[in-house]
């Protein structure tokens, strides 16, 4: 016969996991949504001007800005297969730390870039490899 309070301690042992799983999924998910809201107002104000050349029309840089928000979209089903793999591989909790640490990265080495006045066309090129690096994590999350 088992003892009741193996019973209870496994349902606290379970209830603290799964308090745990719910922390970590809610700290992805916010980093997800700060990403996508910083980087929508960025790119609806800062980008065009920053990183596309001054004799864009204005409707052009806006929708090349806007085009960089939408390859880290394109980037996430990529994510999921390459992390998940390396998930099965060597853990989940090392993938989604290596996830997190990825989208950090990424998104420390955006504020660092030079300008199109600085390295021409260097600089969206530069954008777009970062926000696709950014869309590779959010989907490994």
């Amino acid at each position: 016969m088992m003892d009741s309070s193996a019973v209870n301690k496994g349902a606290a042992n379970k209830g603290a996991s799964l308090f745990k799983v719910a922390l970590t999924a809610g700290a992805g998910a916010t980093i997800e949504w700060y990403d996508f809201f910083v980087y929508g107002t960025a790119a609806a104000l800062v980008f065009p001007k920053i990183f596309f050349a001054a004799d864009l029309p204005p409707l052009v840089a806006q929708l090349a800005a806007f085009s960089t928000f939408a390859v880290g979209f394109i980037a996430r089903p990529f994510g999921g297969i390459v992390f998940g793999h390396f998930g099965d591989l060597f853990g989940r909790k090392k993938a989604l730390l290596v996830a997190l640490l990825t989208m950090g990265l990424a998104t420390t080495a955006i504020g660092f870039l030079p300008t199109y006045t600085s390295v021409g066309a260097l600089s969206p090129l530069l954008l777009l490899a970062l926000r696709f690096v950014q869309g590779i994590a959010v989907g490994g999350q």
